[in-house]
């Protein structure tokens, strides 16, 4: 795994000032965790903007602040609803020796052949697992293999997941990742949520004082 670092500066500009520094080409983000003190910092949008969007939530990098390095994860992506562009970033600061809990993007690959054998529709559940391990284990995303649906009702459930024995996975073992349906089935489903809902008449001492 590559590491993925950001040069960072403290920053003394806060509240609605942060404008003037966005104009400047300046992204304005925040450090915190268990271990340090909430750091207003800076980093340079147009490298931010080519980094961060890319980053899961699962991913560490590395924010270089005052000839330190601090490990983190995104904790969360402001983005400008008009242009798009990242406005702020939340880091959090993890310690390489503590186990933490985390969120992993589920991500499918592979082709299903019960989709080109039996026109099956393949449908998606959890999309994500919740997992704790150190954060050096932490993985980026975790890959699904569908080649194994073979036929019309096959799935994979959290429980088929192999993950190394040093990732804990917290998720449900009975949920549903992903599944193969009938197209037929697809359909009825598809109708039965466009179908209106049948009108409810309030019976009792409401209807008797409208009549």
């Amino acid at each position: 795994m590559e590491e993925v670092v950001l040069s960072a500066r403290r920053r003394q500009i806060i509240g609605k000032q942060v404008k003037a520094l966005r104009r400047e080409g300046v992204l304005p983000a925040i450090l915190y965790g268990r271990s340090i003190q909430p750091i207003a910092i800076t980093l340079d949008a147009r490298e931010s903007n080519r980094i961060v969007p890319t980053i899961t939530s699962s991913q560490l990098i590395t924010i270089a602040l005052e000839g330190a390095k601090h490990s983190a994860l995104v904790r969360e992506k402001q983005y400008n609803p008009i242009t798009g562009t990242l406005v702020h970033v939340d880091f959090n600061v993890v310690s390489m020796t503590e186990k933490l809990r985390a969120m992993v993007t589920l991500q499918l690959g592979g082709e299903a052949p019960a989709v080109k054998d039996y026109d099956g529709v393949v449908v998606t559940g959890t999309e994500e697992l919740e997992v704790e391990c150190l954060p050096a284990d932490l993985p980026e995303r975790i890959l699904v293999d569908i080649s194994g649906l073979l036929k019309i009702g096959d799935a994979i459930h959290v429980r088929d997941i192999q993950l190394p024995s040093a990732v804990e996975v917290l998720t449900d073992p009975e949920e549903m990742i992903v599944l193969v349906t009938a197209p037929e089935a697809e359909e009825v489903e598809e109708e039965e949520a466009a179908a209106p809902e049948p009108e409810i008449i309030e019976r009792g001492k409401k209807e008797e004082e409208e009549f």
